[in-house]
């Protein structure tokens, strides 16, 4: 017998926002990161580097944050109200300030609905061993 579980309609969209974000991430794609992103986000990094909004946006449209690849795996959706959290694991190549390298991360995410958008409002990344 296989068990099927049905997905809210709101789990589904934030989990469309994380594939949403997650391609605006690998292309550097502006307009995409400012669409689905809060105005007061916080995100941080593995490194203990706290971003708001702007330098998020701008780190990875310079290129001081370039994902090649990123791979999302172990995902979670919890949402409540107005509000979900997001945990995954997240692999991938990096080329940040031209340095190449590959991560690998657990990553909460906070996402909160604002009108029919969910945007990202908080992140925190932790380095998972290799």
């Amino acid at each position: 017998m296989t068990t099927v579980f049905s997905q809210s309609k709101e789990t589904v969209a934030v989990q469309n926002a994380v594939e949403q974000l997650k391609k605006a991430m690998i292309d550097a794609d502006k307009a995409a990161l400012e669409k689905l992103t809060a105005d007061d986000l916080s995100y941080g990094h593995s490194s203990g580097r706290v971003e708001n909004k702007t330098e998020f946006v701008e780190s990875l449209v310079s290129g001081k944050s370039d994902f090649l690849t990123m791979d999302l795996t172990n995902q979670t959706v919890k949402v409540s109200g107005n509000t979900a959290i997001v945990r995954h694991n997240l692999s991938g190549n990096i080329n940040d300030s031209g340095q190449a390298g590959t991560v690998k991360l657990f990553v909460m995410l906070v996402w909160v609905k604002q009108g029919k958008q969910w945007r990202l409002l908080g992140r925190q990344a932790v380095r998972l061993a290799s």
